[in-house]
């Protein structure tokens, strides 16, 4: 998790949280621990079943600069011009927002998650709210230039009711994005056998996220809920990332080499929670099928990439 000092001007503020949305009472600061990792509780244990302690924030930083090196060193892809207001749901530690807040110091810039786990400082124009996406949106119609949503579909519980809210809350002439990982692994050369234990993880995440009502989102699927929702001139594209550094291509083998190192804890930090309580593994199975994975993620003679 970046830290961000005191600085000598003002172009930095104390993070601030809409009383009106939660009020950062002793409850938002509880949680729960398991598996020696802590989770969130606060709209329930079962509203996100990944950690938010110091060791996934550090993941999703590193996540973070991987998606900007899978999407040529770019924020987003909607055609910005002059933004007056950006919104970001499901902020996590609030990274892409404040990089949003120092392109576009003419916008005010808001993150919205669950867990009050973002930066004390931030940029002057950029604030957070602890707030769930999953209830009606207290933010006014046409509110918003842009607003952008990344790895958000393992808290998802209703695709629709979101997609139609950041409908009611863009302005005319405004953007939505939204980034998702299908949950799948996959491999061109024949060198991932149907007994992977990555696969085999992979298969069991998908499962247990479709048990629990968030069934991974596909690309059709995607593209379809936006046009539903009444947004106009949907377009949808796809990049390959690779699960180590077996691409031949520098930079395909720089951020293989990247994602590996999520790996370490991100194949525990999804899997834990959602294989202990949803399909009511004994945490020693659930241990094994992460450890098992991390291996096959190791071994550079199985050429496998998500999307």
């Amino acid at each position: 998790m970046p830290f961000f000092g005191r600085p000598d001007d003002e172009d930095y503020d104390s993070a601030g949280y809409d009383t009106s949305t939660a009020s950062l009472s002793s409850s938002v600061h509880q949680y729960l621990f398991e598996h020696g990792r802590r989770y969130h509780t606060y709209y329930g244990p079962d509203k996100y079943l990944m950690p938010t302690d110091e060791k996934e924030q550090d993941r999703l930083d590193l996540h973070h600069e991987i998606m900007r090196m899978l999407w040529d060193d770019k924020l987003h892809g909607s055609p910005l011009e002059q933004p007056h207001r950006i919104l970001d749901i499901g902020t996590g530690t609030g990274i892409w927002a404040i990089d949003m807040a120092d392109q576009y110091p003419m916008a005010e810039v808001i993150g919205t998650d669950l867990s009050p786990i973002q930066p004390d400082w931030v940029p002057a124009n950029c604030r957070f709210e602890v707030d769930d996406a999953m209830l009606e949106w207290t933010f006014k119609d046409n509110s918003f230039d842009f607003i952008h949503g990344r790895n958000i579909c393992s808290g998802v519980s209703n695709w629709d009711h979101l997609v139609s809210e950041m409908m009611r809350c863009t302005n005319p002439g405004g953007y939505v994005e939204l980034c998702e990982y299908s949950i799948t692994i996959n491999c061109d050369d024949g060198t991932m056998k149907p007994d992977n234990s990555l696969k085999i993880w992979m298969d069991s995440l998908r499962e247990s996220m479709t048990k629990m009502g968030r069934p991974p989102p596909n690309f059709d699927h995607m593209k379809q809920l936006l046009e539903k929702a009444g947004f106009e001139d949907v377009q949808a594209s796809e990049v390959k990332e690779p699960m180590g550094p077996w691409p031949k291509d520098p930079r395909q083998k720089r951020i293989g080499a990247m994602v590996l190192l999520n790996c370490e804890t991100g194949i525990e930090s999804y899997a834990m929670a959602a294989f202990t309580r949803v399909l009511g593994m004994e945490e020693e199975k659930a241990r094994a099928l992460c450890d098992g994975a991390l291996s096959a993620a190791r071994n550079k003679n199985y050429h496998m990439y998500g999307k």
